[in-house]
């Protein structure tokens, strides 16, 4: 076979190996439905998933709730506020705003609290292209992750004695599998009907 012929091939197998990787993008907005299942489901598993041997001795207690995040953002406040109903309705703690009132205070660290995406697998970047979004590709075989991610620790208990909690991670999933013609939805983020008492 001639060298010229042979120019084609090396070329597409060199192409198809340095694509053949992983890459991550973290989403800044909140903009789709899709991004706010993902966060807003994440959000709720993890509260759901507080460890009753550290809020049940407070049950009737006074609680003063106080967390942190690096930005205060929108966000934040539904996660204190879906912490404050898990409190209220299984543990029984009266979550008050008012520090002198409570009997203890519980300080909450959030770590992550928000969406990314994955692509892992072979493509086909195009965007060198003219006229092509330089984000375009064509999937030999990717598998598409779109993820909802929420963590936080914290310190429970009388001041001076606060225990610190193990980390809480929760991270809900939407993912599918890239073909070249057609794009496979591998996993769902319905829960529709999902958790009513």
């Amino acid at each position: 076979m001639p060298i010229i012929g042979l120019r084609p091939i090396i070329f597409c197998l060199a192409l198809v190996t340095l694509t053949a990787c992983s890459t991550r993008e973290v989403q800044d907005s909140l903009a789709g439905a899709t991004a706010q299942q993902l966060l807003t489901h994440s959000i709720d598993d993890l509260v759901r998933a507080l460890p009753a041997d550290d809020f049940s001795p407070y049950a009737g207690r006074r609680v003063h709730v106080v967390s942190h995040f690096p930005e205060y953002t929108g966000v934040k406040q539904y996660a204190d506020e879906r912490l404050g109903v898990e409190l209220t309705r299984r543990y029984d703690i009266d979550v008050v705003d008012d520090a002198d009132k409570a009997d203890i205070e519980l300080q909450v660290f959030y770590t992550a609290l928000g969406t990314d995406q994955d692509q892992k697998g072979f493509y086909i970047p195009i965007g060198f292209m003219p006229g092509v979004d330089e984000s375009t590709q064509v999937n030999l075989v990717t598998l598409q992750q779109f993820h909802g991610v929420a963590e936080m620790y914290y310190f429970i208990g009388p001041t001076g004695t606060e225990r610190r909690g193990a980390i809480l991670q929760s991270r809900t999933r939407t993912d599918a599998l890239g073909l070249p013609i057609i794009t496979i939805p591998i996993s769902s983020i319905d829960r529709a009907g999902e958790g009513a008492d």
